[in-house]
């Protein structure tokens, strides 16, 4: 989860009028009007250089002038939430439709179904799995690769967060805790019988979450939670990301990226930190892979490669798409998470008490790193072991997945290949010990 690579935004400019008191995003969004003008020139002239009744289309000064028309269009526009695009998977052989729903909904998040609509019935029931998405800046879509690979043999819902700029300022905060009980809340819709896989942040909130069920003794507690490339434990091997939150402090934080949603947008004056600043921290931490890349678009457009131009619109179009996030939620986050290390600790609350992950006994766990990640260094994950005493040995699993950075660890082929088989058992594995428990327990 970038929590403020960038370096931080200019210092507050005032007090008193809350349009001045963080300008910061107002003047985002003048910029970014007042170069409708040059983009609407840009896209004409892209046109007129493509036209193939145009003579100067096919030189060379045609293709450049093209593809730097196309190259000033993809940096300067708002990316929107992208499309989920998975119409369609294979289940036992067989091509099956994927309708996307969505089966409950609260201001800050709704719970997608991917509905696989079966043209026969299964001969076993498969896994019943919630996808954590991170709300850390992207949107749900960045798991479309996730979701892809797990459609084929689970029954698959994920978490859809929403961009904090579209929600009213009527419909009140969102910490936290409060995202603890909305996960609360989803299990109980979905009526239990459930894994869960937290990807990156949302590892410590199903921790909390699982804890508060099961010091309930919640019957809707998952049957499994699996935790990948989540900042559990940042003392351990620490990244940049964690030695930036250690350095700054809560209280830079809450001074440098906190800005106010501004007109025209549904959350106007709700404060937030921006997506626009997120982006900026992503891009920061490799600054010269993403110039590489788009100085290659240039040469792909000319040369006409049409393959390696839409490799890069497509991963861009998902990268570049960002979403703003609740100010209390944010720095709640960084101050608990990175910055006090309170669920390692034993210091973490939910709602005024105590969070003990040693409360959780009926819930397989399964941690997975990525070995060359550099957002959640080995170790980070790994440590919810030590805080999850009461799950017996044979219902915990760690593993390192080699050669893999943050992003593999939920994407790529060797997410498919190596990660989704593994979890996949260990899902078949734990459902049957709980059975088995049960029966037992009877």
């Amino acid at each position: 989860m970038p929590i403020g690579e960038f370096g931080g935004a200019p210092p507050l400019a005032a007090e008193g009028s809350p349009a001045l008191t963080t300008p910061l995003y107002w003047m985002y969004e003048m910029a970014h009007a007042s170069l409708n003008p040059a983009r609407a020139v840009t896209d004409a002239t892209k046109i007129l250089f493509q036209n193939p009744l145009n003579p100067w289309t096919h030189t060379e000064v045609g293709k450049s002038l093209a593809a730097a028309c196309e190259l000033f269009e993809r940096t300067t526009r708002r990316y929107g939430k992208p499309e989920w695009g998975l119409d369609e998977t294979e289940v036992n052989g067989v091509r099956t439709l994927v309708e996307v729903r969505s089966i409950w909904e609260k201001p800050f998040c709704r719970l997608l179904y991917f509905d696989r609509k079966l043209t026969r019935p299964l001969r076993a029931p498969q896994p019943r799995v919630l996808i954590v998405a991170p709300m850390s800046g992207h949107y749900a879509t960045l798991l479309r690769g996730t979701v892809e690979a797990f459609l084929p043999t689970h029954e698959v819902y994920i978490t859809d967060w929403a961009d904090a700029r579209m929600v009213p300022l009527s419909e009140g905060r969102f910490d936290l805790e409060d995202y603890v009980d909305y996960l609360i809340e989803m299990l109980h819709v979905l009526g239990g019988n459930m894994h869960v896989i937290a990807v990156c942040q949302p590892s410590v909130p199903v921790v909390v979450a699982v804890s508060v069920m099961e010091a309930r003794r919640d019957p809707f507690v998952p049957l499994s939670m699996t935790l990948m490339g989540g900042p559990i434990d940042t003392r351990r091997n620490p990244t940049a990301v964690n030695q930036l939150a250690k350095e700054r402090g809560i209280e830079w934080f809450r001074h440098n990226v906190i800005s106010k949603v501004p007109f025209p947008h549904p959350g106007m004056m709700r404060d937030v930190y921006p997506g626009f600043l997120q982006l900026n921290g992503f891009i920061s931490m490799n600054l010269d892979r993403h110039m590489d890349a788009h100085k290659a678009l240039f040469a792909n457009l000319v040369k006409g490669d049409g393959d390696l131009v839409d490799k890069h619109r497509e991963f861009y179009d998902e990268y570049l798409a960002v979403m703003d996030l609740t100010a209390e939620y944010y720095l709640q986050t960084v101050d608990l998470v990175f910055v006090k290390h309170a669920l390692p600790k034993g210091e973490m609350t939910h709602r005024g008490n105590p969070v003990d992950p040693a409360k959780i006994r009926r819930v397989a766990l399964m941690t997975v790193e990525g070995e060359k990640d550099d957002i959640s260094g080995l170790g980070q994950t790994e440590a919810t072991h030590g805080l999850c005493t009461s799950i017996p040995d044979h219902r915990r699993v760690h593993y390192v997945q080699k050669g893999v950075g943050h992003y593999g660890v939920f994407n790529g082929s060797r997410f498919r290949a190596e990660i989704v088989p593994r979890i996949s058992d260990f899902m078949v594995s734990a459902a049957s010990t709980r059975l088995s428990l049960v029966a037992a327990a009877e």
